[in-house]
């Protein structure tokens, strides 16, 4: 990767997650020429690859893909990178009101009275996420008052059992990284639109948690970015940006570049670390100000085998207690060794996000005890990513709208300014968020660029 920066390019790339890498790929597809500019010593972004020995890895960033998700499925399939199933097999778990039960399939053995209240209110957020557009969620038909509420309130006024709140809070959680409290509904609405449905966004069959890329995830990046070769300088983050009316110039603690337009394919709150000369239109940077990433600590302890599936448990469990609320069997493909993940996600995040790593390591690997019993209580190794403490993202999974944002800010989110276009996860109008939003965003931005440099 280059050493020396170029003085000029046609387009200047700053971030070389999926995003910037897609984006670079297609300009430079188109002919143009084309600098990455990269903060950290790796590609990749929120994806991270972590290393088991024996050629294996886990991911202690972003990992799944689902059925729906053409984009990412297209982009593995162009760089040769295979897929295989989340493990599902055997019963799940279900930890809630102070009981540990068995299920198999989507809908676990509680009170029928509970599955009704969660059905309904999923069946409810479905048909007013139909009402929302995707391309611009202010322009929905009971905007303001979706936004001018938190999910948590609605939550609250439209179930009627405790336990139905304690499980949509939970799944709200494992979507966003967040609290119900600090989330706009009309951000859920949208969220669950670019998705498909709700159940698109925790499902795991035929869900968002369908799929796990061999060789982890990262390895889409690596692949990506060893073509574009020296395109990609890492180690230089970008301190400031200065746009004229014909060029922009982009510096880094690598050199600066000049040229005719630029990508900037990074979390919104990021972008507002950067100065710009001029200054960024006052609701552009009102947005970023607003846009916090969630909060998740990902956790992974490593067994010599999933010793859980030999009691036939499929791995998988959700716990209203806590502080680990969603698990999965996080094994690499031949199933050696086994690999139990779990999250610490919003406020719980944040908390334990102040204790020590022991500290932390003994909470999580307790919770793993209390739902898998004794030879959960000793693994091999254990591996945690606290992602807000990452200088150059600050959180995961991705941003979020608190209420009120959308209908103030929601138009400066995906509108260029000047010769600086927005690209990431968060700008994508279908799955939002996710790897194939990132993949989406990159390709848009890409031919924005195109066409400002055909005028």
């Amino acid at each position: 990767m280059a050493q020396e920066l170029p003085p000029e390019a046609d387009v200047v790339v700053i971030g070389a997650g999926l995003a910037g890498l897609v984006a670079a790929r297609d300009l430079i597809a188109a002919g143009r020429s084309v600098v990455v500019l990269e903060a950290r010593d790796r590609v990749g972004g929120r994806l991270l690859n972590a290393d088991l020995g024996d050629g294996k890895v886990v991911e202690v960033g972003g990992q799944w893909v689902g059925p729906t998700q053409d984009r990412a499925l297209a982009l593995a399939d162009e760089l040769g990178v295979a897929t295989f199933p989340t493990h599902a097999q055997g019963d799940n778990l279900v930890e809630i009101d102070g009981g540990l039960r068995r299920y198999r399939g989507a809908i676990p053995k509680i009170n029928p009275a509970v599955l009704v209240d969660i059905g309904q209110a999923q069946f409810r957020l479905d048909r007013m996420a139909r009402s929302v557009p995707a391309e611009a969620p202010w322009r929905a038909p009971r905007a303001e008052a979706w936004d001018g509420q938190t999910m948590w309130t609605w939550i609250r006024r439209n179930t009627a059992t405790r336990a139905a709140r304690a499980l949509l809070q939970l799944a709200v959680e494992a979507v966003w990284a967040a609290h119900p409290a600090d989330v706009s509904l009309l951000h859920v609405l949208f969220y669950t639109r670019a998705a498909g449905s709700f159940d698109d966004l925790v499902g795991t069959e035929g869900g968002a948690q369908q799929d796990r890329f061999v060789g982890g995830s990262q390895e889409l990046a690596l692949r990506l970015a060893a073509r574009l070769g020296d395109a990609v300088t890492l180690d230089a983050p970008v301190r400031r940006i200065e746009q004229r009316d014909d060029s922009v110039t982009v510096s880094s603690d690598r050199g600066a570049v000049s040229a005719r337009a630029a990508i900037v394919a990074i979390p919104p709150t990021l972008c507002a670390r950067i100065a710009y000369d001029p200054p960024m239109p006052a609701l552009r940077d009102q947005l970023t100000q607003r846009m916090a990433q969630g909060s998740v600590i990902k956790c992974m302890a490593v067994y010599d085998a999933p010793f859980w599936r030999d009691e036939g448990l499929s791995g998988q469990a959700t716990s209203a207690e806590g502080p680990v609320k969603v698990i999965f069997d996080n094994s690499p493909p031949d199933g050696s060794p086994g690999v139990l993940l779990g999250f610490l996600e919003g406020r719980q995040a944040r908390e334990l996000a102040q204790w020590t790593p022991e500290a932390r390591r003994r909470a999580v690997v307790g919770c793993f005890e209390r739902l898998f019993g004794p030879f959960a209580a000793s693994p091999d190794a254990y591996l945690e990513r606290v992602w807000a403490q990452e200088e150059y993202t600050r959180g995961c999974y991705g941003c979020l709208m608190p209420p009120g944002g959308w209908v103030s800010l929601g138009p400066a989110l995906r509108e260029p300014v000047g010769r600086l276009h927005w690209a990431g996860a968060e700008t994508a109008t279908t799955w939002n968020g996710y790897m194939d939003g990132a993949v989406r965003s990159g390709e848009t931005a890409a031919r924005a660029a195109l066409a400002q440099l055909a005028e």
